[in-house]
């Protein structure tokens, strides 16, 4: 594997994320990887690479208090969910403007990757975004065999877990990840709430006012989203021209895809199938 550049960006006054950087040859544009929640950008490292191979400049990057922009004891860490779309993927976005203005800049989000992007300050910037398995997370609307879990975790252990630890020791339950106090608090209440973050946060105009394009991957196996949910966070961006794609493996060849394994090196011989060209379409149209 090709090792990336490490870039640190100041996001605002006392807050740094990690950034990587794989830089091609002759590149065709820019692709910004926005990583799913809890979710450290490590993991998409040999899908950014293939990016790379690809002919564009690829950045990931990890939400402050998240994989390599954790800089103290998580108890310590003080951000929210909107905080990651506010300072985080705008500085990201805002480094790759400074370094590329010639080029096309995609942002390719994975879950609360595409959720988020209402709500990032200079997303004016984009030219597209690709959403992979992006839906909205209110727990009566995910998988049949996910509602009660959703119902114990909202109801019966984050809300006395947290102010325990002092943020949600994912990790260590085997559910989602490690995530600071404020972000997973806020993000309970997103949950919770039938209009996910758009109701919760009162962002309905915010996103309508979104124009740019965006492409939906979503699949038939994904053991988190149904349709509705896919369906309903999309719908949010309701001025935004779209073409949602919906995959059953089957399609590809694949035994499975899933709302996270799709990214495992061990899935490489589905990405071109999957994604090269979704991706051209974008920087093209």
């Amino acid at each position: 594997m090709t090792n990336p550049h490490r870039i640190t960006l100041q996001a605002a006054p006392a807050r740094h994320v990690v950034a990587y950087e794989w830089r091609a040859q002759h590149a065709q544009g820019v692709i910004i990887l926005a990583p799913a929640m809890a979710v450290p950008q490590a993991f998409y490292q040999s899908f950014c690479e293939w990016l790379c191979q690809q002919g564009y400049h690829v950045i990931s990057f990890d939400y402050y208090g998240i994989g390599a922009s954790i800089n103290k004891p998580l108890p310590q860490v003080s951000t929210t969910v909107t905080d990651w779309a506010t300072y985080d993927a705008a500085a990201v976005i805002d480094y790759a403007v400074s370094q590329h203005p010639e080029l096309p800049l995609l942002w390719f989000a994975h879950s609360i990757g595409g959720q988020l992007f209402g709500m990032v300050p200079n997303n004016q910037h984009v030219k597209h975004m690709i959403t992979v398995a992006t839906g909205t997370g209110y727990w009566k609307d995910t998988k049949p065999q996910l509602k009660y879990k959703s119902w114990v975790l909202w109801r019966a252990i984050t809300p006395w877990l947290i102010p325990l630890a002092g943020y949600f020791p994912g990790r260590k339950l085997g559910i989602v990840g490690d995530v600071p106090a404020a972000a997973m608090q806020q993000w309970r209440s997103w949950c919770l709430h039938p209009d996910y973050l758009v109701g919760a946060e009162q962002y309905y105009q915010r996103y309508a006012n979104i124009t740019t394009p965006i492409t939906s991957l979503s699949f038939t196996d994904d053991e988190m989203l149904t349709s509705h949910n896919i369906n309903a966070m999309h719908d949010f961006y309701a001025n935004a021209p779209q073409q949602r794609h919906v995959i059953a493996p089957a399609d590809i060849n694949a035994s499975r895809i899933g709302h996270f394994a799709v990214f495992r090196k061990s899935y490489d011989q589905h990405w071109p199938a999957l994604f090269a060209e979704h991706i051209q379409a974008a920087f093209k149209a």
